[in-house]
């Protein structure tokens, strides 16, 4: 019988029933029943303390593991069987634990015990979201530059750098008129950005540091870093004259080009024998070039007469030739001289989309003051007339019909220039057209233009439904996680 309520029991050392047990020892004694989590609501991470911030989703064995760890002194007495959550509403702002314990007792009787840990989830701010929320605390930065008029490069960079996720590091972005700049809160970051710059594109650098304090006595020194990124000025659609020593050494290719793409490297492609080549940054700083011309001085040319032309015997040492090309000679009008009688000439690598009576936009060789020091010294006859670059479409129908988007940078404006929707415009066009550069861009459906089909053969390039990616909205809690359920 229990010796204390008399109820029959089987034996046990301790001679009472389990009701009796719980009432005269309590094996939670000592535990603390409520306790605090710190949370910032910035960057949603929890402190561990002293000084440590950890992602944490809701329920998971991380969050799990951060709460047993403050009641860890205190569970020494004891051993413990299991833990987990019990659901609270994601925004009470209240986590509640459920363990069970176990502890010897009286006479060598094991009691096991239930009981509820309540933790309140208070906010405060990290020390990395206070730098970042002063904004003027940095210790290095990242200035990027590219001494060009046409931004082209910029915003395929900036695609780049949302895709592989390198703006979370930084404190602030700025934009000047020809760069932007990167303020970190170390060096490591910093460093971390430019070793990306010149792995995605033709670029060099330099930094500088600056000795902010000294402490003589832990002998500690503080200083401020800064990178200089300087990328090429050549941008696609760009007309180059090279110099012989590189045009020759890249398969005797001419000196005059058109560049391509710029990805890592400058993709050139001859079009007079569709010879292409690729140049990196260092051989362009060992023999550097420049563009022939501006894209405000494309002029629109309308085809008159078209001729494919068979594949050209290559020369001695010739390099690789493009098979996305053709090549065809064309005769070409102005369409500001439809007056006159007056024709041009002229070689082109666009065979494979022009036809009679399309409208394509070139640069003018022969009523242009070229001002090059390599251009200058070439023979004339080896000048062609005109150059041309791409097919011309309808830009207000292009833009009707673009039913996808793209996402920017937040970042620090120093003004806007009427010409940055029209260069942005160029960058859409330009990502319809090449392949090559959409694969390393993230391109989201635009919801508020209705899908049309892609079947229409005759209009300017669009992107398929299948290169888009949806646009997802995830709402977050304000205990941390990304939307997570909390479950029973």
């Amino acid at each position: 019988l229990c010796c204390q309520c008399g109820v029959p029991i089987p034996p046990n050392p301790a001679n009472m029933c389990v009701g009796c047990l719980r009432a005269q020892v309590d094996i939670t004694e000592g535990i603390p029943k409520q306790g605090t989590l710190h949370f910032c609501r910035q960057c949603e991470r929890y402190l561990q303390p002293p000084g440590t911030w950890i992602q944490c989703t809701l329920e998971s064995r991380e969050l799990l593991a951060l709460c047993l760890k403050k009641m860890k002194a205190s569970l020494s007495k004891v051993r413990l069987i299991d833990a987990g959550f019990i659901w609270t509403e994601p925004h009470s702002k209240r986590l509640k634990l459920k363990l069970t314990v176990q502890k010897e007792v009286i006479n060598g009787a094991v009691l096991q015990q239930v009981f509820v840990v309540e933790y309140i989830v208070q906010s405060q701010m990290c020390e990395d979201c206070h730098r970042i929320e002063a904004k003027d605390f940095w210790k290095a930065v990242v200035q990027v530059r590219q001494k060009t008029l046409h931004k082209k490069t910029f915003y395929y960079l900036e695609q780049l750098i949302l895709k592989h996720r390198l703006h979370q590091n930084t404190l602030r972005i700025k934009e000047i008129h020809d760069g932007l700049d990167f303020y970190y809160s170390s060096k490591q970051h910093a460093q971390k950005m430019v070793d990306f710059l010149q792995c995605t594109v033709p670029s060099r650098s330099k930094s500088s540091q600056r000795l902010i304090s000294h402490d003589i006595h832990s002998n500690v020194y503080n200083y401020k870093s800064t990178f200089s990124v300087e990328i090429v000025p050549i941008c696609k659609d760009n007309v180059v004259c090279l110099s012989p020593k590189l045009a020759q050494s890249l398969g005797n290719m001419s000196q005059i080009c058109v560049c391509i793409r710029v990805t890592s490297t400058i993709h050139l492609i001859d079009p007079c024998t569709l010879q292409i080549a690729e140049i990196d940054g260092n051989t362009y700083w060992r023999h550097p070039f420049n563009s022939l011309f501006q894209p405000k001085q494309l002029e629109e040319f309308i085809i008159m007469d078209i001729n494919r032309v068979q594949e050209k015997k290559k020369s001695a040492g010739a390099g690789a030739r493009s098979n996305k090309h053709t090549l065809a000679e064309a005769w070409v009008r102005k369409t500001s001289e439809l007056d006159t009688d007056r024709q041009y000439f002229c070689c082109t690598h666009l065979g494979h989309i022009l036809n009679p009576g399309d409208l394509v936009l070139g640069f003018d060789l022969v009523n242009c003051n070229l001002n090059d020091e390599f251009a200058n010294k070439m023979n004339p006859h080896n000048i062609p007339d005109v150059v041309l670059i791409k097919k011309s479409y309808d830009r207000s129908k292009r833009q009707r019909r673009r039913n996808w988007k793209l996402k920017e940078l937040e970042r620090d404006k120093e003004g806007t220039d009427t010409d940055d929707e029209r260069q942005y415009q160029d960058f859409l066009e330009d990502l319809e057209e090449d392949e090559a550069i959409r694969k390393n861009v993230n391109i989201y459906r635009n919801a508020d233009i209705p899908v049309e089909s892609d079947t229409d053969d005759d209009g300017p390039p669009r992107i398929s439904l299948a290169e888009m990616l949806e646009d997802l909205h995830i709402s977050q809690d304000a205990t941390g996680g990304e939307g997570a359920n909390m479950m029973t």
